[in-house]
């Protein structure tokens, strides 16, 4: 008896042995910190993404599938930075004066690199999984690469994280 290609590759499909394989969420690689663990306010300036990138290392080339977990810690992430500029830098700022204050600026900036960048990358996780955020990933990206720059016009000079528990 013959079976002819066709055949034989339907009753294949409709088994489904040769069924594309579904994309398989990752697990998580990330784990909640306090602020103090994931702040990179403190050192030198000009290098905060690749401090950022280093604290949270997500697979950029595969967002769709990154763990649900670990997009919630980046949310939360970034929200502990927003509350840390807001909270903590400027009220520092505000009363520090001379190399104290630049060096405290160049933390707050380090921290809005922090900030920004995580914010971007959740956007753009939650654009890989089906939402339409490509308008505030642009407008956050600009914003975002206005401050890697103030970071790399400081580069070399110190920079001071502040207390914060938020």
């Amino acid at each position: 008896m013959r079976f002819s290609a066709s055949f034989i590759l339907s009753g294949l499909l409709a088994t489904g042995a040769l069924a594309a394989p579904a994309a398989v969420k990752r697990a998580g690689v990330l784990t909640k910190q306090s602020y103090a663990d994931f702040q990179i306010s403190d050192g030198v300036a000009g290098n905060a993404q690749a401090e950022v990138l280093q604290k949270f290392p997500i697979d950029m080339n595969d967002l769709a599938n990154v763990d649900p977990a670990d997009q919630q810690i980046i949310s939360g992430a970034r929200e502990v930075a927003e509350s840390a500029e807001t909270d903590a830098f400027n009220p520092a700022i505000d009363a520090a004066s001379g190399a104290d204050a630049t060096a405290l600026q160049n933390g707050k900036i380090k921290n809005k690199v922090l900030k920004l960048q995580l914010e971007v990358m959740d956007l753009m996780i939650s654009q890989a999984q089906g939402e339409d955020n490509a308008d505030k990933i642009a407008e956050e990206t600009t914003k975002l690469n206005t401050n890697i720059g103030l970071d790399s016009d400081a580069a070399g000079q110190a920079s001071q994280s502040v207390q914060f528990d938020g």
